[in-house]
C-alpha cells in the first residue's frame, strides 16, 4: 500500500514527521485532503486543525496559524508560522 511521507514544521521548532494514509488541512482556497498518489499542490496555509492518519496509531491533531502547504510524490510537508500537537501522547509516535 502507497503511503505518504509528512513532514510538519513552525517557524522555530520541529513537529511531527512519519508516514500516514491520509493529511487533511484548511488552505487559504478551502479544506485539501492528500491521499497517496496525489497531484503535486503548493498552497497557502490557513488558520486551524490539520489532520493527519498515520501508517501506525491514533489519529493525530495539530494546530497550526498559517503557513505553506506542499504535495509532491508522496511527501507532504507543511511549514507553519506557529503549529501545536493536540495530543502529547501523539508527539511520540512518529517523531524521528
Amino acid at each position: 500500500m502507497a503511503e505518504l511521507e509528512v513532514e510538519i514544521v513552525a517557524a522555530d521548532h520541529f513537529v511531527w514527521s512519519g508516514a500516514a494514509s491520509m493529511v487533511k488541512a484548511k488552505t487559504s482556497d478551502g479544506e485539501i485532503g492528500i491521499l497517496p498518489g496525489h497531484a503535486p499542490v503548493l498552497a497557502i496555509l490557513a488558520a486551524g486543525e490539520l489532520a493527519i492518519e498515520p501508517i501506525e496509531g491514533s489519529r493525530i491533531e495539530v494546530t497550526v496559524d498559517g503557513g505553506f502547504f506542499s504535495v509532491d510524490s508522496n511527501r507532504v510537508v507543511i511549514v507553519a508560522d506557529n503549529a501545536q500537537l493536540q495530543d502529547a501522547q501523539a508527539s511520540s509516535a512518529g517523531t524521528r
